[in-house]
């Protein structure tokens, strides 16, 4: 069984995007941009890593840079007690 989403946010994954700006194997001189999303853990990014290994045995267009960027959309309630006991009375 997979875990949700929400299950894996709150294990510490977060929300990865990588942007892959390769050359196109018929036009060398130009370039293409592939982005990817998924959960992953920062700051190793394990998936990101991954995929750019499958990408480098398995398909013939050759990376020129990427970029990755990650943010966390689910994280723990951080409740300051004193000032909400301080704001009921």
């Amino acid at each position: 069984m997979t875990q949700s989403d929400l299950v894996r946010q709150l294990g510490g994954e977060r929300l990865t995007t990588a942007e892959v700006l390769y050359y196109m194997p018929d036009h060398p001189a130009l370039l293409q941009r592939f982005l990817w999303q998924t959960l992953d853990f920062a700051p190793g990014f394990p998936r990101v890593h991954k995929f750019l290994d499958f990408w480098r045995a398995e398909i013939d267009a050759v990376i020129h840079s990427v970029t990755v960027s990650a943010q966390g959309l689910v994280s723990p309630a951080r409740l300051n007690v004193a000032q909400e006991i301080g704001a009921a009375h």
